[in-house]
Parts: structure tokens; sequence; C-alpha cells
């Protein structure tokens, strides 16, 4: 490629002379200017193979001339540098016909290197988007290097139907990228239905994930309409997509594979078009290996691997965040609060194990507890050392939790699975069975698989036992006590 005309426009002297360099250095003919008017003029006149261009300029916008260049020279490649460094900038340069966004400051090898895919690239028509009424309203605060990665999977993605698999620890804004991913997407006027795996106990997955007829078991009293019938033309979000039961995970493949899926009790299949997008806090991969995921799942959802980078990855991000958090704690009515630059420097040396979630909690809680206007380092130092300050989560198991206790924390997170919505009718005959089983369950496996002395402990009659065995599925070995 040594020979073509890169044209570069940037209104930063320093960084023109950089590139020129750089680029020259590489045998391409450079030409620069700091404005976009000479930019489009040679444009205009046939000059170069490529474009490199700031979009902040004296006399214009660089993303608002990519239409214009596209327009008269479809085949001219146009990368794009911005220290704007938001999701918006990156999705609408890819949207507009950028060939790449690279955010600022850059490395100058991966200029090189992006230069090199755009000369080699063959360009094929693409269509665009109208986005002239969008909000400004940034969804994912951060400007960081590891988040613009995550932004630039995300624009790319923004004219594709692919899968996506989302990864990262706990409280890192999994489903913010997904929400992202859909509200940047062309099924963004569709639903965007999100249903956390993790939350739904395993004899009613199917119900959930696909819907149920009336009659269909005990207690459907009315047809219920599946999470997949609910994100119908839209975006299917499945959260902690690892905790799936190896059954369901076996009906979900079947389903991406054909197409269609059956409700509980149905007898015609039905058509899907929604777009799947996963996440999860565990090692998916590990878990393949183990085999407690199944491969062939994980490729059809790992088409697009998206890593959320923890907080302790991206410190740099942490006054942004606080910022917006304070500013989200006013609009719910929370006094408004500054945060000293040193106490900042604090919040910015912390582990946060909980990441962003974590943030977002402190922040509101400095809001709402602290009557100074100006929070320094003694409040955030008593804040982050003193964990008895922390609402301990009510879905985590507390020490000497009763056996009702444990049963209502894993039904409420169940209900609030749901969101806005309410769990489908049948739930009362399908908890009982969800309680049911590994309680007879375990009465066989101490007593040894012995009838008798399990419907005497269970105070059923024998052929009641024995009819509950044969409806559940409960096998019956002998020699499997638990005594010893």
């Amino acid at each position: 490629m040594a020979g073509e005309t890169i044209l570069v426009a940037d209104d930063d002297r320093a960084i023109r002379t950089v590139l020129g360099q750089a680029l020259n250095r590489q045998g391409y003919d450079v030409r620069l200017t700091g404005n976009t008017a000479t930019l489009w003029s040679w444009v205009e006149s046939g000059l170069g193979e490529l474009v490199i261009t700031d979009v902040i300029m004296p006399d214009g916008n660089g993303l608002d001339l990519l239409p214009q260049i596209r327009k008269r020279r479809p085949d001219l490649r146009v990368i794009v540098m911005s220290a704007q460094n938001t999701l918006l900038t990156a999705v609408k340069a890819t949207e507009k016909g950028a060939f790449e966004y690279l955010p600022k400051p850059f490395d100058l090898s991966e200029v090189i290197d992006c230069v090199g895919r755009a000369l080699a690239f063959s360009p094929e028509s693409a269509t665009q988007s109208d986005h002239q009424n969008e909000s400004e309203k940034l969804p994912l605060i951060g400007r960081t290097p590891a988040m613009q990665e995550v932004y630039r999977v995300i624009a790319r993605l923004t004219a594709t139907d692919l899968s996506a698999l989302i990864t990262g620890e706990s409280g890192t804004g999994k489903e913010l990228i997904a929400r992202a991913l859909h509200d940047f997407s062309k099924r963004k006027n569709g639903p965007f239905v999100a249903v956390n795996m993790a939350a739904i106990p395993k004899d009613l997955i199917e119900s959930e994930l696909f819907g149920h007829e009336k009659g269909a078991f005990t207690g459907a009293t009315s047809r219920y309409a599946g999470r997949f019938e609910q994100a119908q033309g839209g975006t299917l979000f499945l959260d902690e997509i690892g905790d799936m039961p190896m059954e369901a995970q076996t009906r979900l493949l079947r389903v991406l594979q054909e197409g269609e899926y059956m409700t509980v009790g149905g007898r015609q299949p039905i058509k899907t078009d929604i777009r799947i997008v996963a996440a999860t806090h565990r090692d998916i991969k590990r878990m393949v290996q183990s085999g407690h995921f199944r491969e062939d799942l994980f490729y059809r959802l790992n088409v697009v691997p998206i890593r959320v980078p923890s907080l302790r990855e991206r410190k740099d991000d942490i006054p942004d965040l606080v910022n917006h958090f304070l500013s989200h704690a006013v609009d719910q009515g929370l006094p408004s609060k500054t945060i000293t630059p040193s106490a900042m420097q604090n919040l910015k040396n912390a582990r946060w194990p909980g990441n962003v979630r974590e943030l977002e909690n402190l922040v509101h809680r400095l809001a709402a507890l602290y009557a100074q206007d100006d929070i320094d380092v003694d409040v955030i130092e008593a804040e982050l050392s003193d964990q008895q300050n922390t609402i301990p989560d009510r879905n985590t198991p507390a020490e000497g939790e009763s056996m009702s206790e444990a049963i209502e924390r894993h039904l409420r997170k169940y209900f609030e699975a749901h969101g806005d919505d309410l769990p489908a009718s049948g739930l009362y005959a399908q908890m009982l069975k969800e309680f049911e089983q590994p309680l007879i369950n375990l009465c066989l496996e101490y007593t040894d698989g012995n009838q008798i002395k399990s419907a005497d402990i269970l105070g059923l009659n024998r052929n009641t036992l024995r009819k509950k065995i044969r409806e559940l599925g409960i096998p019956v070995i002998r020699g499997t006590s638990k005594r010893l």
C-alpha cells in the first residue's frame, strides 16, 4: 500500500505532525489540514485513498462530513478520531459510515495497523440510520481505554443481529451493556426483555421462557406469554446464563437452531424473531470444560464476546461515575453533594470488590446520611473501612437463617426478577412441586431407598408416596444412605 495518499484533518498541530511523520515513515503520501473545508475540497477533487479526521474542528464537525463523503465517494474509507471517547461518539461514527473509531489519546502502532486494514478493506454498500432526534444522554459512563473497547464492539454490532455473550464480575454493569446493544440496534423500537436465570426455580424455567397454555399443569388457570413471546421483534437478555440447568440449556439450544419453540402444553410451534444477548459472572469456558455448560450452546451464544472490565481496571472513570451518581441522587430528591479532590483520590485508591454497583450504593449513602455539602477524606475513609455501614444483600444467606427465611429469600429473588411484571399463574402448585421433589429425594436418600420409612417420615400413605415418586420421576436407588 506504500505510496497511497492519506488525508489527515485535525485542529491540533502536534497531532497532525506526529501522524504525518509516522505515516510518512510507512511510505504513505500524507496531506495535513486543520479544518474541514480543506478536507472536503480534497475529497471533492478525488484526492486520497483514506481519510483520518478529528470530530471537533474550528469550522465544522468531522462526523457531519461523513455522509457527504459517502455520497460523493462511497469507496473512500474514513477513520474517525475523537477525544470525547463516549459510546455515542463510537456509535455515531460507525452509523455514519466510518471504517473505524479511534479514541484519543491513541497508540501510533494502533493507528498504523488500522490504516493498513482500511486500505486493504474491500468496501461494500451500507445502510445508514437516522438518529437526528437521538438523545445525548450517555447510556454508559467511562472514557478509559478499558471501556473504549466495549464501545467499539457495541458500535460494530449496531447493524447486526448477532448473539452476544457479556462476561464480567458482579456489579460491573452487564445489563447496561445489553440495553445499549438493544438501544443502538435496528431492534431498538422493539421490546427489551430481561430475565435472571439464577432467580427462576428449575421447574419453572420452561414456563417462564416459553410460556404455557391454560390447563397445562395444576394451577395454570390462564395462558401465559413467556419471555420469548414478550421479546418478539426485540431483544431477550438472559442474565446469569451460567446458572441455567442442563435440561433448559438443551431446550434453548433447540430454539436457537430451529428458530421456533412450543409453549408448555401447546401443540403448534411458534416462530421466534428475537436477538439473544446473554451474560454471566461465571467462568463459562471452565464450565464447558467441566461439563456443566453445553459446548454447542456456548458457541451459539458467544458469537460476539464482550468482556466488561472491573472497576479496578478503570479507576480513572471513578470521578465521572461519582458525579453521575451524585446527579442521580439529586434527581431522587436527595441533597446535592460535592466530593473534595483528596476524597476523590481515596475513592480511586479503593479496591471495589462490588464494582460499580458498590460505588453507586456508597455515593447514594453519602448523599442521604451526611449533612455537610462537601464530602472530605475523613468521611470516605470511615465509609470504606466500616463494613458495618454496608447494608447486607437480602439475597445473600444470613448466618442462622431458618428454612422459612431461605424460602422467602429465593421467592423474593424470583419476584424481583420480573421487574414491573408478575409471575405467571400456577405459582402455588409449581412452588409446592419445587419443594416436594428435593424433600422426597432426601428422605429416600437417608432411608437407603426404603419407601415405608420415607412414607412414615413424610406422614404420607405409602401408595401416595409411590404415586408422587412416579409423577416427579424420582429414581429410587438402594444403598445411598448418608448414615454410617
